[in-house]
């Protein structure tokens, strides 16, 4: 008996019996190929099921039929890709990821072109060494010996506001703080060979304008000691000390003697979240290099980590024993800070959860010429840091003295003592209140602080600064074993854009620096920031006139010789067209 509900059996035998035809046709074109088949689906239940519900539904036409032919093959070309993957031997997809990153790396070097130079230099094999070099935390970057430094340009630049405290860099913006609560952004200019491009081909009759040096002032911020009282005030209420800008262009953070952290959006300076674990002044940021990940370090002793992709805090890091004044950061998870008076450098391992101690203190009793012996003090405070690599730092102090240190061992590889000179002595009658003073009475003449101390990454180039009005170049030397003088970005006797003569005026706070152009081809920019007062106190150093404001210095590189006729300089070409 037949109903709606129930199919004739001749009907049933009729269907299963066309069902396997499509799979067969499948099998022969695989044995056609030579291949031997990865799947070949057959007759079951579920596809029983499915022709029973389109007998079922009335529904006999050859779309669906066809539209299961073309998923199956795709299936079959994705299982047969499975398969091919899941039988390969690690040394065979380690072989195949390799032969992928040189696909990339000379479509990277195609793009830009080639000649015969760069075919000379090795460029993929150059930038392989270059990448597994960084990922293993090393130095491989030798830069000092190929820095322009004595053909260096200066410029200085300010707006009316006290002594700048920190800076920031992250190119092409430079970020500022001051003393008198103002967080700055400024834009700095392209090289003048980039500024006015000729967009003709004939050449122009008047002669190009001179180019523009001085950094632009893009936005401000400005807080107030009057909302000290108020939790809900988004911007700093005292001192701020402390600034750093992520790789990424994305957040700016800075730190105040008011004990706040301050989150910014980068573009704009708009506050995005306060944070006020830290118990004392903060006295010094670093962004873990290529992430949004913050370290913090305070007077409270404690360094603190952060997270900036969530706007949320993340632990705590105990063992300094007195105020933190520094820290620093590179790639891996970890950081290094300097504990002032405590005299310990420490490395902090985060994902370990465990730290390094570096004891100072040392001091080089070496005689030297022209040097007071009485002025060779002991190391009082470890003030500064900076991470040349993984493995490598410096720290400088409040003698004088510029530190090599190594996490393979916990006193200094190298120690280079009174780095920015000594004082003059003092006067017999300024030590003394008597009217004919014993020249004995006089002090003997103290060492100039390290007040500032920066490196590029993973390179031999190390910058310090102090108030006598230099920024020092040092090397780090090939068997990573000493630090080598390279020479000064202000020497005496310059003269600045405005007129002023001399060197820089005033102590020198902060370094921060970037790169110009692919790989830093087209030279270093150094930006420095100058108060007439030391950052945390108003101590007035033997500089009697200061200026408060920033200076950018622009360090070209040395052009390579020319190679089978294809120069490396780009200034050459411009004065034969000339």
């Amino acid at each position: 008996m037949s109903s709606f509900f129930t199919v004739p059996g001749s009907q049933k035998k009729r269907k299963r019996t066309a069902a396997p035809e499509p799979p067969k046709k499948r099998l022969a074109a695989s044995k056609s190929s030579g291949k031997a088949p990865s799947k070949v689906p057959g007759p079951t239940k579920n596809r029983v099921e499915r022709d029973d519900d389109e007998s079922i539904s009335g529904s006999d036409s050859d779309e669906d039929d066809e539209s299961y032919d073309s998923v199956s093959k795709d299936s079959d070309a994705e299982d047969q890709d499975e398969s091919d993957d899941e039988g390969e031997t690690a040394a065979e997809r380690r072989l195949r990821l390799a032969e992928r990153y040189l696909e990339n790396v000379k479509e990277h070097v195609d793009e830009a072109g080639f000649d015969a130079a760069d075919i000379d230099r090795d460029l993929i094999a150059e930038r392989l060494q270059e990448d597994v070099a960084e990922t293993k935390g090393r130095v491989y970057r030798q830069l000092a010996s190929e820095l322009a430094i004595d053909k260096a340009t200066r410029t200085f630049f300010r707006s009316n506001t006290n002594a700048v405290t920190s800076i920031a860099a992250c190119a092409p913006y430079i970020y500022t703080t001051t003393k008198d609560l103002y967080v700055q952004k400024w834009k700095t200019q392209d090289l003048p060979q980039h500024q006015y491009p000729q967009t003709t081909r004939r050449k122009p009759k008047k002669p190009p304008a001179p180019p523009r040096k001085q950094p632009k002032l893009e936005t401000w911020l400005k807080g107030t000691t009057a909302k000290s009282k108020d939790k809900n005030y988004q911007r700093h209420t005292d001192r701020i000390l402390a600034i750093a800008a992520s790789s990424d262009g994305k957040f700016v953070a800075t730190g105040g003697a008011d004990h706040k952290l301050i989150i910014y959006d980068a573009p704009t300076l708009k506050p995005l979240k306060v944070f006020t674990h830290h118990r004392d002044a903060v006295t010094g940021l670093a962004f873990r290099r290529g992430t949004n990940q913050l370290y913090s370090c305070s007077k409270d002793r404690t360094v603190k980590v952060w997270s900036l992709d969530e706007l949320a805090y993340v632990e705590t890091l105990f063992g300094h024993q007195d105020e933190v004044l520094d820290i620093d950061a590179l790639a891996q998870e970890r950081c290094v800070s300097v504990g002032a008076r405590d005299r310990t450098a420490r490395l902090w391992k985060v994902a370990e959860e465990t730290q390094l101690v570096f004891r100072g203190g040392a001091v080089d009793k070496k005689s030297r010429p022209a040097v007071n012996p009485r002025s060779l003090l002991h190391e009082g405070s470890m003030d500064r840091v900076a991470m040349i690599d993984d493995d490598l730092f410096v720290t400088g102090s409040d003698n004088g003295s510029l530190a090599l240190w190594s996490v393979q061992k916990k006193k200094p590889v190298y120690i280079e003592p009174i780095a920015h000179g000594i004082d003059k002595p003092l006067d017999p009658k300024e030590a003394s209140a008597e009217q004919d003073p014993d020249p004995q009475v006089v002090p003997p003449p103290t060492p100039r602080w390290i007040t500032a101390i920066k490196t590029i990454p993973y390179s031999d180039v190390i910058l310090t600064g102090s108030w006598d009005g230099h920024i020092r170049v040092w090397q780090l030397s090939e068997d990573k074993r000493k630090i080598e003088f390279r020479g000064v970005l202000s020497a005496p006797g310059e003269e600045e854009e405005d007129g002023a003569p001399g060197p820089i005026t005033g102590v020198v706070n902060d370094i921060s620096l970037f790169e110009r152009g692919d790989r830093g081809k087209d030279g270093l920019c150094v930006v420095v920031a100058v108060g007439r007062e030391h950052r945390l106190g108003r101590w007035n150093p033997p500089v009697k006139v200061g200026r408060n404001g920033g200076v950018v210095f622009e360090i070209p590189r040395i052009q390579r010789p020319a190679v089978n006729g294809a120069s490396g300089s780009s200034d050459e070409d411009e004065e034969e067209d000339e």
